[in-house]
């Protein structure tokens, strides 16, 4: 029988109130609040908090306070990942981040999801991953919604919301975001 964890990170129906998933949510909380309030700045000791929050990382991830995320630990960058400041992480399934991606101020990144039918959403919720490859840059306020693919080397406009996968190689704009021209041609 699966755990709730298991059941969250493989896209099923899970219960966000199990008491292991609360704990690990609560234990991201706090490393948040001492990387968003305490430190604030990137010091020495910012870097080992989002080390220890965000774990499976390659070099030169830059987070520009403040950040918000679920657990952290379903977060995965290479190297050169910067966020600006106010993103949001929704990290109940794996959010795989390639290398040299920049998140302009805003950027918000959905794994969570909920049910259509009012009596499942009371209890249960479902998340689906996320991936962005590898040279990408996401615009200011983007919003990118559950189960995403953004291929390498895309550019996504400012105040886009990505509902679909995105090619390698597009500038994509809009709500909902759409392919608007090819890049590196």
């Amino acid at each position: 029988m699966k755990t709730e964890k298991e059941k969250m990170i493989a896209g099923e129906y899970y219960l966000a109130g199990d008491t292991i998933l609360v704990k690990e949510r609560r234990k991201a909380k706090n490393l948040l609040h001492r990387l968003n309030v305490i430190e604030y700045r990137i010091t020495k000791k910012a870097r080992e908090i989002i080390q220890e929050l965000i774990p499976n990382t390659g070099v030169n991830l830059y987070i520009e306070p403040p950040f918000h995320c679920d657990y952290g630990y379903n977060i995965t960058c290479g190297d050169n990942v910067y966020f600006n400041v106010n993103c949001v992480v929704l990290d109940c399934a794996p959010v795989k981040i390639g290398s040299n991606v920049f998140f302009a101020p805003g950027v918000q990144i959905y794994t969570a999801n909920h049910p259509l039918e009012a009596e499942l959403r009371k209890t249960l919720e479902n998340a689906l991953p996320i991936s962005i490859g590898d040279d990408c840059w996401i615009g200011g306020n983007t919003v990118i919604l559950p189960g995403i693919t953004i291929g390498n080397g895309c550019v996504i406009g400012a105040g886009s919301v990505v509902t679909k996968d995105i090619p390698d190689n597009s500038l994509a704009v809009g709500n909902p975001a759409k392919v608007i021209k090819k890049l590196n041609q």
